[in-house]
């Protein structure tokens, strides 16, 4: 920096100016649900990123353990608004919109998966953001409740809502987009493993036997939404 014609102030407050922007992007990031998570990353891609990119960042993180803030939510529950940043976690308004946006994040990116149950946690989320804002509920109520729609947000397997034969999310998205209708949505899982073969999806010949199997299986289904269906199947880890 002395090189370049900066005095020593200068250089100090030029530091100072990028670790308050540095932590200034790291606050809307976390808050706009618009953050890298690292734990999709081996370990030691993991470690080059903290190494090599922004190291002080890395360490602000750490307090979440490598996990997003909605997987700390689901962990720790309303005491998980303490590890949020100081100026995020100083305002009431902060803390709810920073919830909101990033439960609003993981709703959207699951969405394909299970367009009808994401989209009703879609509607329950919108309905709480605006008693929030309407000031029709107690914060205190607004976090237990926030909490409890993020935990069936991520883990949808654990809901009370769906039959206990209905028990993995691949059979829950059966059955909430084939009209809640539990033996179908066995039936048509059970034809899905029959008709699957190794390294399918994108696979004409392969994609093809499967959309036969929920044509058997489902006669009365529209061509349409058997192509709906055969999407919403791709996106099953477990087929």
């Amino acid at each position: 920096m002395a090189d370049a014609g900066f005095t020593a102030e200068g250089a100090k407050q030029i530091e100072c100016d990028v670790r308050h922007f540095e932590q200034a992007k790291m606050e809307v990031k976390l808050a706009s649900g618009d953050y890298i998570d690292l734990k999709k990353y081996e370990p030691a891609m993991r470690t080059l990123i903290d190494r090599y990119i922004s190291a002080d960042e890395s360490e602000k993180l750490s307090a979440f353990d490598d996990m997003t803030l909605v997987d700390l939510i689901v962990k720790k529950g309303e005491g998980a608004v303490a590890d949020l940043p100081e100026k995020v976690k100083a305002s009431k308004e902060a803390t709810a919109e920073t919830i909101e946006n990033n439960v609003r994040r993981l709703i959207i990116d699951e969405m394909p998966t299970n367009p009808k149950y994401y989209q009703r946690m879609s509607e329950l989320l919108d309905e709480l953001v605006k008693r929030r804002k309407e000031e029709d509920i107690a914060y205190k109520k607004y976090l237990a409740e926030i909490v409890a729609l993020t935990r069936q947000a991520k883990n949808p397997e654990k809901s009370a809502y769906y039959p206990d034969a209905v028990d993995t999310k691949a059979k829950q998205a059966l059955y909430d987009n084939l009209g809640q209708k539990e033996e179908t949505a066995l039936s048509v899982h059970d034809a899905i493993l029959a008709s699957l073969e190794d390294d399918w999806r994108g696979n004409t010949r392969k994609e093809r036997r499967i959309r036969l199997a929920l044509m058997n299986c489902l006669p009365d289904l529209p061509e349409e939404e058997i192509k709906n269906l055969l999407e919403i199947i791709k996106n099953q880890n477990e087929y």
